[in-house]
């Protein structure tokens, strides 16, 4: 999307939002054409990485066994790296899921970190603001709402939650006045609330604070923990609150454990790990003409059994069973860090809190991702099916630099290469970064290196009027010149690591599903390390690769 993973569109360098008329068609290619152009222009005058990669050496050699390139692949996505929407029954049974009656007057109402919500007083008609974003007084004194009236939630328990700023700074009790403040960098005690709702509006809210008082928006437009009356609920009331939940909200590893706690999580997730993906499944992947599984992983793996909280140990003797399948069905296995500590992206499945992107900020943050890389590689270098590592998936810039990626890249290489002379090393390349190309440079000088991209059409609304054949078109234009460009004779291989047959064409016949995702093979074959469909199973059919070949969508036999 000019880079956006499952929110957004892999376009390279195109980012275009409105639907053209098939009139529109012929001018729209060509300006793709003219910004793939621009890109590559731009990509010439990229300066040298401030880190430069070690001087060529003798070629790595092929793993001996299995597979040939190019492979086919398939990702086990939403099995060990929590995403909600590839399998939402998991979150069905979090208490914070739904409304729990409280009592006979109050209810609290329970959400999931993450969750961004806007607060109207009832009586004023104006939004609680954390002006420029956080660091000085929480006012009501705005009628419309933006960023700086936005809060996300952070769940402290079933009962309290702490609200973070746009510019993330927690808000909380500045004085022993009750004064409401946005300026604590960490979240304690003072900056801890309840969310108190209307029995018969669930809309209606009161915020209680620590100090026990519920919150109030004064005339002045200051904003106080001061009121210890009870209520009506009614607008004259200056402790109502009109509550107002906006943007999606996350479903994610981090969500899922911290939702329903260590001691419900780990039973929920262990059975999912050992019910989701299963042996059966290896057979099946091996018998429709698949060579290999991309398995996303997080961070946390690294120190199963005893993960920091709120993650849940067990995922790791998962990861060991996928392994032995692998080995026994002959099939290659990509370990992909999906999720790097920190979050390289804003997405769930990057494990975010509150889509907040901190990865990369810190040489102490690069170096934990490489001890994770170098945790993996160590554990399963001498298995005949580790066939490559994927150093992270989809970091997103501009927060993620390509300076602290380049950095990153070279070390965890280094630290691949410390127990494999063999493994491939896959670099994801940046999202939204505007050039496809800007790792071509540094990636070329190591041996055995692969840059994966990913093409979507689904998420963009450029595509919500596309006919059958212009998507296909598409496909067959755009992502084969720009999957073109980052193929290079004397450079580093390249892997389409995602992909998948679904589109925004409606009421589409299974022939025409088929063209589509026959028109995707033959392009993303072309790529020289292979392509990777996301997902093997998944609650949206189309998504579902096993439903796909189970229902004559997909053939990857002949």
């Amino acid at each position: 999307m000019g880079l956006v993973c499952r929110g957004g569109i892999r376009l390279g360098p195109l980012v275009v939002k409105p639907q053209p008329r098939l009139g529109v068609l012929v001018v729209l290619l060509s300006l793709c054409a003219s910004c793939l152009s621009s890109s590559f222009a731009h990509a010439k005058r990229t300066p040298r990485p401030s880190v430069q990669p070690p001087p060529p050496s003798q070629p790595v050699p092929a793993p001996a066994s299995y597979p040939a390139l190019p492979i086919r692949a398939v990702c086990l996505g939403g099995w060990l790296v929590t995403e909600g929407w590839i399998l939402p029954p998991l979150f069905d049974g979090i208490p914070n899921k739904d409304l729990l009656l409280l009592g006979a007057t109050t209810c609290a109402v329970y959400e999931q970190d993450g969750t961004q919500l806007q607060f109207k007083s009832a009586l004023r008609k104006t939004y609680l603001t954390a002006d420029q974003g956080g660091g000085g007084a929480v006012v009501a004194n705005r009628t419309q709402a933006s960023d700086w009236e936005t809060f996300k939630l952070w769940r402290v328990n079933e009962t309290t939650f702490n609200f973070r700023t746009s510019g993330n700074q927690f808000v909380g009790i500045g004085a022993s006045d009750g004064i409401i403040v946005a300026t604590a960098t960490a979240p304690r005690l003072p900056e801890t609330f309840q969310i108190v709702r209307c029995p018969f509006d669930k809309n209606r809210v009161r915020i209680k604070a620590a100090n026990g008082y519920f919150v109030q928006a004064i005339a002045t437009g200051e904003v106080i923990a001061d009121y210890g009356e009870p209520t009506r609920w009614s607008d004259f009331d200056a402790s109502v609150f009109l509550m107002t939940k906006v943007g999606e909200q996350l479903q994610g590893e981090y969500q899922l454990c911290n939702g329903y706690g260590t001691d419900k999580a780990t039973p929920v997730l262990r059975d999912h790990w050992s019910t989701y993906i299963v042996e059966d499944d290896f057979k099946f992947i091996a018998s429709s003409g698949l060579t290999a599984v991309r398995i996303p992983v997080g961070w946390w793996i690294a120190s199963d059994p005893n993960p920091p909280a709120p993650y849940v140990g067990g995922s790791l003797q998962a990861l060991d069973n996928a392994f032995k399948w692998a080995e026994k069905y002959k099939l290659g296995v990509i370990i992909d860090l999906h999720a790097a500590p920190g979050s390289q992206n804003p997405w769930e499945h990057s494990s975010s809190r509150d889509g907040t992107q901190e990865w990369g900020t810190t040489d102490a943050n690069i170096a934990q991702t490489v001890q994770v890389i170098d945790f993996l590689a160590s554990r399963y270098a001498t298995s005949p099916s580790l066939f490559a590592v994927e150093l992270m998936n989809e970091p997103r810039a501009p927060r993620a630099t390509l300076d602290s990626l380049i950095k990153y890249y070279h070390d965890g290489y280094n630290a691949v290469r410390k127990y494999s002379s063999t493994a491939y090393v896959v670099m994801s390349n940046r999202l939204s970064s505007g050039n496809s190309t800007e790792l071509l440079q540094f990636a070329s000088g190591f041996q055995g290196a692969v840059i994966d991209v990913h093409y979507y059409t689904v998420f963009n609304k450029m595509f919500s009027n596309f006919t059958v054949q212009q998507n296909i078109d598409f496909i067959k234009t755009n992502f084969s010149g720009e999957l073109t460009a980052v193929t290079t004779q004397n450079g580093p291989l390249t892997f389409v690591g995602e992909w998948v047959a679904e589109w925004n064409v409606p009421n589409a016949t299974k022939e025409e599903y088929q063209k589509y995702a026959t028109a995707q093979m033959n392009v993303y074959g072309q790529a020289s390390f292979g392509w990777s469909y996301w997902t093997v199973k998944n609650a949206k059919n189309h998504w579902d690769l096993e439903w796909m070949i189970k229902n004559g969508y997909i053939s990857l036999k002949g």
